[in-house]
């Protein structure tokens, strides 16, 4: 919670100082030409707007960082829009302290009231009825992919279609090559485990997947993991229907054809324990279900026949959030061909990491193709994340006196 808090406190003091840069107007002018042929060109100058009032819906896992005052929330005050904040079900008083903290800086700066919004319990018809209340120009969700998608039709199906930008989680699979494998799997797999049990593994961008070329290297690699593994205690998860979809989701891979147990624990109620599985790639490609996300701290090692049968693996993923390269300078070529499969299948690829524990700085992409994310062209972290709840604007020919002061500044 004080990581968190941090980092949320971290992002609101980040995007303060983008927005008084200006640079997320992105503002541009083409200056008259009146004398130009055959035509003249006219004084256009163009700026983003704010795009009016968004909804925003909290996360369960990320009570600070992805709630009231989290990513979506802060975008979306930053492009200038009112925000109504569904809060979740799973800390209402958490979600409560941080709104009165929003609304004692509303009065301090004397900001009018309806900046900032906050609802609080009922059923799904509560949200669905901030979704599809005509003032709300768009939402913000971080969750799973039955409720985000749900909440996307909502969009789609309204009288004014508005965008729905939804955060939806992904398996963000390892590759891990020749080279490296040979030269420091072990560490590597150690490195695994602790980002597989990281919080629970209740992060977006755990990594689930690891896929590395079959052989004695790939045996001691999945030894190493297991022994890590075993040494991780269970941890309680942050609320009830989390632990339950993942205890239904290792029940789910343990039960799929092709998929061996290495390492099996036994856990209850809020408990979560670590799982590892192995398949090869030929079961992987046959069963579609594997690809799932299993939001907790259970891993699996794919292993594949040679580069041939990891690219397809790459190439059959569905959209992630993250891909990670593990590499030697000797797995250059093999890193090189690829490279451009994983940057089309996520909005983040890293080499020689873990995923879990995103940056919010101005370069990060936190989103990918579906079903990652609802909007492939958009992040949910770092200051480009502002971009979603703003539209571009024409000013043709508007006198200097009656433009934005924005733009004449």
């Amino acid at each position: 919670m004080n990581g968190e808090r941090g980092r949320t406190v971290g992002q609101l003091n980040l995007f303060a100082d983008h927005i008084e840069a200006g640079d997320y107007l992105d503002r541009r002018h083409d200056e008259a030409l009146p004398d130009r042929a055959p035509l003249p060109r006219p004084d256009i100058r163009m700026m983003q707007r704010p795009i009016g009032p968004v909804a925003v819906f909290g996360a369960s896992n990320f009570p600070l960082a992805f709630s009231t005052a989290g990513g979506d929330t802060a975008a979306a005050l930053a492009a200038g829009c009112p925000v109504v904040v569904k809060g979740h079900s799973a800390h209402p008083g958490t979600s409560d302290l941080v709104a009165q903290a929003i609304d004692a800086a509303i009065q301090t700066c004397r900001i009018h009231p309806g900046v900032f919004s906050q609802i609080q319990g009922g059923n799904r018809a509560v949200g669905q009825a901030v979704v599809q209340h005509p003032l709300i120009k768009a939402v913000g969700f971080t969750g799973s992919l039955g409720g985000g998608r749900a909440l996307f039709d909502l969009c789609a199906a309204r009288p004014e279609p508005i965008p729905f930008f939804g955060e939806l989680g992904s398996v963000n699979p390892m590759f891990i090559l020749n080279g490296a494998l040979a030269s420091r799997g072990g560490e590597i797999a150690t490195g695994w485990a602790g980002s597989l049990t990281m919080g629970a593994g209740q992060f977006c961008t755990n990594p689930g997947i690891a896929v590395v070329r079959a052989g004695a290297d790939a045996d001691a690699f999945l030894q190493a993991a297991k022994t890590a593994l075993e040494q991780v205690g269970a941890q309680t998860m942050l609320t009830n229907g989390i632990a339950s979809a993942y205890h239904q989701g290792r029940d789910r891979v343990a039960a799929t054809s092709g998929v061996q147990s290495v390492l099996t624990t036994t856990c209850d109620l809020r408990n979560a324990t670590p799982y590892l599985f192995t398949t090869t790639a030929a079961d992987w490609l046959a069963n579609e279900e594997l690809g799932e996300e299993v939001f907790g701290p259970l891993g699996m090692l794919v292993t594949v026949a040679d580069d041939a049968e990891m690219m397809a693996v790459a190439k059959s993923l569905q959209g992630q959030l993250t891909c990670t390269i593990h590499m030697d300078d000797s797995d250059a070529d093999a890193a090189r061909a690829l490279l451009p499969i994983l940057e089309r299948k996520a909005g983040r690829v890293l080499a020689n990491g873990f995923p879990t524990g995103v940056e919010v700085c101005d370069t990060m992409v936190h989103g990918g193709p579906y079903p990652a994310s609802t909007n492939f062209g958009a992040t949910s972290v770092g200051t480009m994340s502002i971009r979603r709840f703003l539209r571009p604007v024409s000013y043709q020919n508007i006198p200097l006196s009656v433009l934005p002061q924005d733009l004449t500044d």
